[in-house]
């Protein structure tokens, strides 16, 4: 059953960017905010479910304890969600998947590990990768600039980069707190610190779902009903499930579940240019493919 949680958690994460994508909408001024309620919301929900359903005897203290890792991947997804407006799912998704990449260096500069050649050699591809999508963005190969002007174009574009970093950030946190040795989370045992993680993650981007909807009622921006933010909704619920589908993947064969996953943006892609019409130069996707490559490779060799 692994594989079948590992295809469907792919499946649902490549879905959950294309309806990100289709509600990040550019002329809409809070529809990054607007989608963190949301996901909030849903994942909100999902935590109270968890909670009545499975014994994990969590302490409340946790969304103290876990809120280094909650906020980095929160921060990290907002960035990506403002990013969106701007920016064509084809591009931001494979620079954000990067991140992988980054939490490799971030864990031999910081927590002394060593990564082997192949490893290394895959982290180069990916840099090379970027690298040439951020050339191609600041020598004329695209429009970009002479549509939403210089200053907002470059902040747009740093936005996929901004949640690579963050997100790896987050990663190499989540390293140590998912250590049941050194863990600052409490009443945690070998059975359910991911499940006291995840609640926490969870319950803390509710918090942070309901004080952006507070923001928005005091600032007097229509929400709209959840018929008009479809997409949106869409998005969490997608974003959700994947999550939950993916405890189930990573339990059973992670080794071969990781790569598998990795492909998420693979798919993004593919359902980019089918659904949301995108079209890149020849370059750009040459580049894109190059990420792809990277990320996939560095899965498959970390997960051996």
């Amino acid at each position: 059953m692994w594989l079948v949680y590992t295809l469907a958690t792919t499946l649902l994460w490549g879905l959950a960017e294309l309806f990100y994508k289709k509600g990040a909408v550019e002329r809409e001024k809070y529809s990054h905010l607007k989608i963190c309620v949301l996901v909030g919301a849903v994942m909100g929900l999902h935590a109270v479910y968890t909670l009545l359903t499975e014994d994990i005897g969590y302490n409340f203290k946790n969304l103290i304890a876990y809120l280094p890792v909650s906020a980095c991947y929160i921060l990290s997804m907002a960035f990506s969600f403002f990013g969106m407006r701007f920016i064509e799912e084809s591009i931001s998704d494979p620079i954000e998947n990067t991140s992988g990449a980054l939490c490799s260096l971030l864990c031999v500069i910081v927590l002394g590990e060593m990564i082997s050649l192949p490893a290394g050699i895959a982290i180069v591809i990916i840099m090379i990768g970027v690298v040439g999508i951020g050339y191609l963005e600041n020598h004329g190969e695209t429009t970009r600039r002479k549509h939403l002007g210089k200053k907002l174009a470059v902040i747009a574009f740093c936005m996929p980069f901004l949640y690579a970093f963050i997100d790896a950030v987050g990663c190499v946190l989540d390293i140590y707190f998912l250590e049941l040795e050194s863990s600052p989370l409490i009443g945690i045992n070998a059975d359910n610190i991911e499940l006291v993680a995840n609640v926490s993650y969870e319950l803390t981007f509710a918090l942070v779902g309901l004080v952006m909807l507070i923001f928005m009622m005091i600032k007097r921006v229509p929400f709209g009903s959840l018929k008009q933010q479809k997409d949106k909704t869409l998005a969490a619920v997608c974003e959700t499930a994947g999550q939950l589908t993916y405890v189930y993947a990573m339990s059973g064969n992670g080794a071969i579940a990781a790569p598998i996953l990795s492909s998420v943006c693979v798919v993004s892609l593919i359902l980019s240019r089918i659904f949301l019409k995108e079209k890149l130069t020849k370059k750009q996707y040459l580049f894109i493919t190059i990420i792809i490559v990277g990320v996939l490779m560095l899965a498959v060799i970390e997960g051996e």
